[in-house]
């Protein structure tokens, strides 16, 4: 045999080991859950919060918390955490959102904290819709706020496009996870390989309330571009926040995340008569 054909060979050989074990392993790249005792205590100091449990139709508990504002509720805001740890340690971030009159719900997706059940991408859309339905049980829809952070953003996205929340807010998102995974494998066929591909792109053509996406220009993991590139699928619903300096887990620490977290929660929709705005002016240095 010649030495080039042995080569090829030991290459497609090795290529397609690769790619099963790509396939087979993506669970624990994607995911860094940590696990709790069911009869684990949360605890968060100076906040109001109660625990519960969903029941899935196929058998899982969905784990989650409900913090409380002060006052009286302006709604509830379904915060959708990222791809490590569990609501103990993201609990500390509802503060952001009850201090401004609302209600937060985190929870645990499949296999994180107290949550149980096999995970697949379809198995945690189900859960949260049935999360989604639950809050529409308690409140009505235009009290709904969805946040999505980092991997979030995409179970989010899909959630907004199948229901009528009030706004969708997407922290540090990506264009698709196979999108990001590409990054760092750009010559495996993960199109084929991926099994929670989430097309974020293609779930925000679908959603009709009002977009905001908040990111950071120095997100060395999923890169800001990516945020201005979301913001052009569905452009007459989005507004793009830029977090100057922000990187993908430290937007919190910056005074203008904040703020502008601030103004859209209190944002409400606005219209203006473009006939009276220079709309259809056109830029010529030919004319004064």
């Amino acid at each position: 045999m010649a030495y080039w054909v042995s080569t090829f060979i030991t290459i497609v050989i090795i290529y397609i080991a690769v790619s099963i074990a790509l396939y087979y392993l993506q669970d624990y790249m994607l995911f860094k859950p940590e696990k709790l005792p069911k009869d684990f205590q949360f605890n968060y100091d100076n906040q109001k919060f109660e625990e519960h449990n969903l029941e899935t139709r196929d058998g899982a508990i969905i784990n989650g918390i409900q913090f409380k504002p002060k006052g009286e509720s302006k709604g509830v805001v379904l915060y959708l955490k990222g791809n490590s740890k569990s609501i103990k340690g993201w609990g500390k971030f509802a503060v952001d959102f009850t201090r401004l009159g609302y209600n937060v719900l985190m929870v645990d997706y499949r296999g994180f904290g107290k949550s149980t059940g096999r995970r697949s991408q379809k198995a945690i859309k189900r859960d949260l819709q049935e999360v989604y339905n639950k809050l529409k049980e308690l409140t009505t829809e235009d009290r709904i706020i969805l946040y999505g952070r980092s991997l979030g953003s995409g179970f989010a996205a899909k959630l907004a496009s199948m229901n009528n929340p009030r706004m969708l807010i997407l922290d540090a998102p990506y264009y698709s996870l196979t999108k990001v995974t590409a990054r760092y494998a750009p010559f495996m066929p993960l199109s084929l390989l991926m099994k929670y591909p989430l097309p974020t792109y293609k779930w925000l053509k679908y959603v009709q309330c009002p977009i905001h996406i908040i990111h950071g220009t120095h997100d060395k993991l999923i890169p800001y571009k990516t945020s201005v590139k979301l913001s052009q699928v569905n452009p007459k619903l989005t507004k793009l926040h830029t977090v100057i300096g922000g990187g993908h887990k430290d937007l919190n620490n910056f005074e203008s995340y904040h703020l502008m977290l601030e103004d859209i929660i209190r944002s409400k929709p606005k219209s203006i008569d473009l006939t009276t705005t220079s709309i259809n002016v056109n830029h010529s240095s030919k004319k004064a």
